[in-house]
């Protein structure tokens, strides 16, 4: 699946990855409802960081369509917020 992190490009991860990524998209979900920053800050880093260690860049001129996009790491929560779906920002 490809998945775009927003002013950083795109990364390719396996279906397998879904299930890690879903853990963290949870967490996040849950620090906006909370309207907890902290909290907020730190998930959406995890996620991030979990999305760029199991994912392979694809090169830069790919255009490649994304499966999910993700905010930029200094997105606030109001930005997320807005992007979240019915099931967060990774549905499944």
């Amino acid at each position: 699946m490809i998945v775009r992190i927003m002013g950083e490009g795109q990364l390719d991860l396996t279906d397998a990855d879904l299930d890690l990524l879903n853990s963290f998209d949870s967490a996040l979900e849950s620090a906006i409802e909370a309207g907890d920053e902290d909290t907020f800050r730190k998930a959406l880093h995890d996620l991030l960081a979990k999305v760029r260690e199991h994912g392979t860049p694809l090169p830069p001129d790919a255009l490649e369509p994304s499966q999910f996009i993700l905010p930029h790491a200094e997105a606030g929560m109001d930005e997320v917020r807005q992007m979240l779906q019915d099931d967060g920002l990774i549905p499944g």
